[in-house]
């Protein structure tokens, strides 16, 4: 039952690699000094936060096996914690950074990505108050309950697509370039869910 969970929920670091450089311009004019330091302020956390992210499916991945149901609460309950928190950091990140200087329509796309990241952070919350909502003592019903929030996990992929295209749209043309320039959003772009940026 945990395994349709899991499956929903995998894949779900790449929200990263839209705001993790990947690529950028070979123009002889590198970018803005100010988009440049911008960009230093939102890729600087993102290595802790994407550990955090990383380690919660990793942790959801490896109790897709039927477990003891009190296991599979514990699990679960602290991954989308894990994941609530660090998307939440995430967008905490991106609001405290503002708008991308220099940018046409910059505050509109930055706000936008704070928005679908909030809410998907907000979705993690919910998700993990109704696993710890569920009852460990009667197998078949916590089996039922699996089965209903992996049906809530849905909405939460729709979720991520938003957050991944608002990420995206964000992340174009010259904020692209002043990414990839940053240790931080390379080092991110560099691991295995990644490398398809």
């Amino acid at each position: 039952m945990n395994k349709k969970l899991t499956a929903a929920l995998s894949g779900g670091a790449v929200l990263v690699v839209a705001l993790s450089g990947c690529g950028g311009s070979d123009g002889d004019k590198g970018p803005d000094p100010k988009l440049v330091s911008w960009a230093k302020s939102v890729c600087d956390p993102l290595p802790a936060q994407q550990a955090k992210i990383s380690e919660a499916f990793d942790a959801l991945a490896a109790v897709a096996k039927d477990g003891p149901p009190k296991d599979v609460q514990k699990t679960d309950s602290q991954a989308f914690q894990e994941l609530a928190d660090g998307f939440k950091a995430r967008a905490t990140t991106l609001g405290n950074a503002g708008a991308p200087p220099g940018i046409e329509d910059g505050k509109r796309k930055q706000q936008d990505a704070v928005k679908k990241l909030t809410a998907l952070s907000a979705a993690y919350a919910d998700l993990k108050k109704r696993v710890d909502g569920l009852d460990t003592k009667n197998q078949t019903k916590f089996a039922s309950g699996l089965s209903d929030l992996s049906e809530r996990m849905k909405a939460v992929s729709g979720q991520y697509d938003g957050a991944i295209s608002a990420l995206q749209n964000l992340e174009k043309g010259d904020v692209n370039e002043a990414v990839s320039q940053q240790k931080g959003c390379t080092k991110t772009s560099a691991t295995p869910s990644a490398a398809t940026g």
